[in-house]
C-alpha cells in the first residue's frame, strides 16, 4: 500500500512537471500568435483567440494549481495514514488523484485544440471528450469516498448521514461514469455545440439527483442527526 500511494505521488508531481515544462517552452518559443481558441458565437463560430503566451500563462497556471492541491491533498494523506485513519487517507488519495487525472486531461485537451490545426467542429468534439474523460475517471471513484469537505455529494443531508453519503455517493459515481461513458462514444459523430452542451446538461441533471437522494435517504434513515 505504501508504494502504491508514493507512485501516486510521484505522478503527480510528474504529470505537472512536464505540463509546466511544456508552459514555459510554449512562452518562450512558441508562437505569438492568437492560437487558442476560447469564445464562440451563436453559430459556433470561434471569434476570441488567446495569444501563445496566454496559453502559456493558463497552461502553467493550471499546472502549479494542481501540484499545490495535489501534493497538499498527497501530504494529508500521508499524515493520516500514519495516524491511523484508514478512510481518510483513502478518500484524500481518491481526491489527489482525481485532481491530477482532471488537470491533465484539460491540459491535454486545450494543447491539442491549440496545435492540432483543428476545425471548429473538430475543436469542440475534442472538448466533449476531455469532458467524458473528466466524468469518466470522476464517476469511477466518487462511489469510494468516505465522508470529507473536499470531494463527493457534500450536502447538509449527507453529512447528517452516513447511509445518505454513501448512497448519493455511489449514485452520482455510477451516472458520471455512465456519462462520461457514453460521451467518448458519441463524441466523434455528434454534431456540435449540441452534444458538448447535452453532456453538460446531463451532468448537471446527475448533480441535481444526487442531491435529491442524499435528502431523501437522510429523511428515511432511522439513524439520521438533525440538521
Amino acid at each position: 500500500m505504501k508504494d502504491r500511494l508514493s507512485l501516486l505521488d510521484y505522478l503527480t508531481v510528474a504529470v505537472f512537471a512536464v505540463q509546466a515544462g511544456f508552459a514555459l517552452h510554449v512562452g518562450l518559443n512558441g508562437p505569438t500568435e492568437r492560437v487558442l481558441p476560447i469564445h464562440w458565437n451563436a453559430a459556433f463560430e470561434i471569434d476570441g483567440w488567446a495569444s501563445g503566451q496566454e496559453f502559456a500563462v493558463l497552461l502553467g497556471g493550471m499546472a502549479v494549481i494542481g501540484l499545490i492541491s495535489g501534493g497538499g491533498l498527497g501530504l494529508y494523506a500521508m499524515r493520516a495514514s500514519i495516524s491511523g485513519e484508514s478512510p481518510r487517507a483513502r478518500t484524500l488519495r481518491i481526491g489527489q488523484g482525481v485532481i491530477a487525472f482532471t488537470v491533465a486531461i484539460l491540459g491535454l485537451t486545450i494543447s491539442a485544440q491549440t496545435f492540432g490545426d483543428l476545425p471548429p467542429e473538430g475543436t469542440a468534439r475534442l472538448s466533449m471528450a476531455g469532458l467524458s474523460l473528466i466524468l469518466f475517471g470522476t464517476g469511477a471513484f466518487l462511489g469510494r469516498v468516505a465522508p470529507n469537505r473536499l470531494v463527493g455529494v457534500r450536502t447538509p443531508w449527507s453529512y447528517k448521514s452516513r447511509l445518505a453519503w454513501d448512497r448519493s455517493n455511489r449514485l452520482a459515481g455510477r451516472l458520471l461514469f455512465l456519462l462520461g461513458l457514453i460521451g467518448l462514444f458519441t463524441a466523434p459523430w455528434t454534431p456540435q455545440p449540441a452534444g458538448t452542451l447535452s453532456l453538460i446538461a446531463a451532468a448537471l441533471v446527475a448533480a441535481a439527483l444526487s442531491t435529491f437522494e442524499s435528502w431523501r435517504v437522510w429523511r428515511a434513515d432511522p439513524n439520521r442527526r438533525p440538521l
